[in-house]
Parts: structure tokens; C-alpha cells; sequence
């Protein structure tokens, strides 16, 4: 399978489409800071006996260092991947908000012994239109806020102002965090960005959970260099996209070359970006772009990928999104279609949780041949989260 790139795409092809969800979904290939997954743990500087007593700070940019009197009990955040950060680490029960419910996939703890997040006592950040209402941050009363709080003031249309945000770590609590989920805000997010595991590691901090993150991080490496010694050496190239509805027409593209947390599954399998050289850019707060079936036509992918369909099953996407493109007059003739290579493509935000079941679906998805069935050990992971591993 040869990377195809598109010699040239018409303006008419590529059109402009309205904002759409606070925030946007997408990420783009002009990343900076360090694309490895390693992570980390020693920047914690402890005033106690080193066991969680007395107080301790933890350094991420952009907000510096934050110190702590005590480990945080009730905690929030706006994006769902670092709330599977504090459920990795055994803090589930703490939980108090995520940004967008919807987007947070809790399912995947189904499979998990004993790991349960109950999603209807988890409240939502996002009110009507998209807004946030800082008396919420007050109602809540967090120990601590897991968000990038440049993401709450320059990321999307909130309603929140820079002294919004600076009363509220006055008045309530902390913000520690930054925004991972993808790569490109350059017009603020002028700052280092994070891995996963390197945020994983950062949070661990926050809850002075490090031997229980070691211990996942431990597990995540051998899993993943297990996977990557099995791939076979001929590996498709992919277009991800985001359309939601079960006949789209439409889609945002976004670029796998980025090295956002939501993509991270599809770099450690080594799959290649039909967009390069095509002049496309990712989906992003600036950049609302859409592709329609004749440009994809052009660059005809081996493999499509189309996201805002993680409630359905395989089966249930393959009946609706797959058999609409099979029936499609120009859809149909796409290569990916052609061979059923057409999946579900992954979550906006994800975690060390998730990142395991969705390398597992991606694998087995796109490596048929090579993976089947399940690739990591759940009751290993359940013991991690337990605490004991």
C-alpha cells in the first residue's frame, strides 16, 4: 500500500464551515515540544516526610509551579482524557466535572474489575451555547482544577475572562494542566506542549499517586513495544476525519502527523498521513475547513478513519456510516470503501485507559491479519487502578 498524496485540490473542494462545538476537535502537524511518550515524576518538590505528608509542589507549564498543603480529594477538568488520568490513579470517586459529558466514554471501564466512574453524579462544565458559568467553579468547590486555564480564556468562546479565571484561584483552588488533546492553538499555546504519559505523570504528582503511575507506565511500555514488534512492515496510510450523522457528506479533516494525545494510538502503529503534501490543514479553532467525497476521491486513502461515532458499536457503524458511503455514488469508489476499510475514529480526548482499548481497536482494525481478540491483560490494569499491582 503506497502513500498517495493528492497533486492538487481545487478551492472549490475545500470549504469553510461554521465553528461548530466550543473548542473545536481537531489538531494540526505544526506541533512543538517533545513527541515521545516518557514521562516522569521528578520535578515534585517535597516539605514533608516524602510519604504525602506536609506540603509539596508540582511544576507544569504553563502556570508554573503549584503548591500543595495537602493531596487533593475533589478535582475537575474540561478535557475527559485527564479525568481517565485520576481514575487510572485510583482518585474516580473525586471526580466532580468534566468540560463535555458526551465525550467523556466511560465504557471502557465496563471491562475493568472494579473501575467505575458514575457519570450521572459527574457534572458538566459547558451550559447553554456553549458558555461557562464561573459561579459553577464556586458550587463546585474543587481541592484543585485539571485545565489549562489559558484554554478557558483563549481556547474557545466560554464567556470567561482572564479575572474570571484569576478569582477563581484565588477564591476556590489551583489550575494545573495544559491543553493536549491537539496542537494547533499557536496563537496562544506558545508554551511546551505535554505527551500523555507526560501530563499522566504530572497529575500523578498532583495526587502523589507516582508508584501507582510507574506501575501503569510500566505496563503501557511493555504493552506498546510488544504491539510494535508484531506490525508488519507494509502499513496504510489513513485520512482522519470528524462527521457525525449516519450519511455524511461533509467531513473535517484533521492531520495525523500531529502529536496530540487523541492520535496517539495511530503513531504507535506507525500509520501514515494521507494528507501530506496536499496542502490540507487540521481541524482547529482558526480552521473549520470541510472536505467533501470528490477531494477525498483524489487523495483516496487506504484507510478512513471518521470520528463522532464512538457510541455506536463496530457493527452498528458499519450498518449505517459503511453501507451510506457503500451506496454512495462518489463515496463508493473510494479505495477504503472499496475494501471495508472504513472505522470509527477514536475519541476527542483520551487517557491511559482509553489509549489502551483504542490501540487494541486500532490495531485489530486496521492489522487483521496480524491482531485478534484482546492484546492487554484487563485484570492487570484493574489491579493498577486498585493499587495493587
Amino acid at each position: 500500500m503506497q502513500r498517495r498524496e493528492l497533486l492538487g485540490i481545487g478551492a472549490g473542494a475545500l470549504t469553510t464551515a461554521l465553528a461548530g462545538c466550543a473548542g473545536g476537535d481537531g489538531e494540526s502537524d505544526g506541533s512543538t515540544g517533545d513527541g515521545n511518550e516518557s514521562g516522569g515524576t521528578g520535578t515534585t518538590q517535597q516539605d514533608g516526610s516524602g510519604d504525602g505528608g506536609g506540603s509539596y509542589t508540582v511544576s507544569m507549564e504553563p502556570v508554573g509551579d503549584v503548591t500543595f498543603d495537602a493531596v487533593p480529594e475533589k478535582w475537575l477538568v474540561y478535557e475527559s482524557g485527564y479525568a481517565d488520568m485520576g481514575v487510572a490513579l485510583g482518585q474516580a470517586d473525586g471526580l466532580l466535572a468534566v468540560g463535555n459529558k458526551p465525550r467523556y466514554y466511560t465504557r471502557y471501564y465496563d471491562e475493568l474489575d472494579g473501575v467505575n466512574v458514575d457519570l450521572g453524579s459527574v457534572n458538566q462544565l459547558l451550559g447553554d451555547s456553549y458558555q461557562i458559568d464561573k459561579e459553577l467553579f464556586y458550587e463546585l468547590d474543587a481541592d484543585v482544577h485539571l485545565v489549562d486555564p489559558n484554554w478557558l480564556v483563549k481556547g474557545s468562546s466560554f464567556g470567561l475572562e482572564q479575572k474570571d479565571v484569576d478569582e477563581i484561584r484565588e477564591n476556590v483552588a489551583p489550575f494545573i494542566g495544559n491543553t493536549i488533546f491537539r496542537r494547533t492553538d499557536s496563537s496562544w499555546h506558545t508554551y511546551r506542549y505535554y505527551t500523555m504519559y507526560e501530563a499522566f505523570g504530572k497529575v500523578a504528582e498532583v495526587f502523589q499517586e507516582t508508584e501507582r503511575y510507574e506501575a501503569f507506565k510500566s505496563f503501557h511500555d511493555d504493552y506498546v513495544s510488544r504491539v510494535q514488534s508484531e506490525l508488519p512492515n507494509e502499513r496504510p496510510n489513513a485520512l482522519l476525519t470528524f462527521a457525525d450523522g449516519d450519511q455524511p457528506e461533509e467531513f473535517s479533516p484533521y492531520r495525523l502527523t500531529d502529536k496530540g494525545t487523541n492520535k496517539k494510538q495511530f503513531r504507535d502503529l506507525g500509520i501514515e498521513d494521507a494528507l501530506t503534501g496536499t496542502g490540507v490543514k487540521g481541524l482547529s479553532t482558526s480552521d473549520r475547513g470541510t472536505i467533501d467525497y470528490e477531494t477525498m476521491l483524489e487523495v483516496d486513502p487506504d484507510v478512513l478513519l471518521v470520528r463522532g461515532h464512538e457510541t455506536k458499536t463496530a457493527e452498528e457503524f458499519e450498518n449505517t456510516v459503511l453501507s451510506f458511503m457503500k451506496n454512495h455514488d462518489v463515496a463508493s469508489e473510494l479505495t477504503a470503501v472499496k475494501n471495508d476499510m472504513v472505522f470509527r475514529g477514536g475519541p476527542i480526548y483520551q487517557g491511559p485507559i482509553q489509549h489502551l482499548f483504542t490501540l487494541e481497536r486500532a490495531a485489530t482494525d486496521l492489522f487483521p491479519d496480524t491482531f485478534s481478540g484482546e492484546l492487554f491483560d484487563r485484570n492487570e490494569v484493574a489491579k493498577i487502578v486498585a493499587g495493587d499491582a
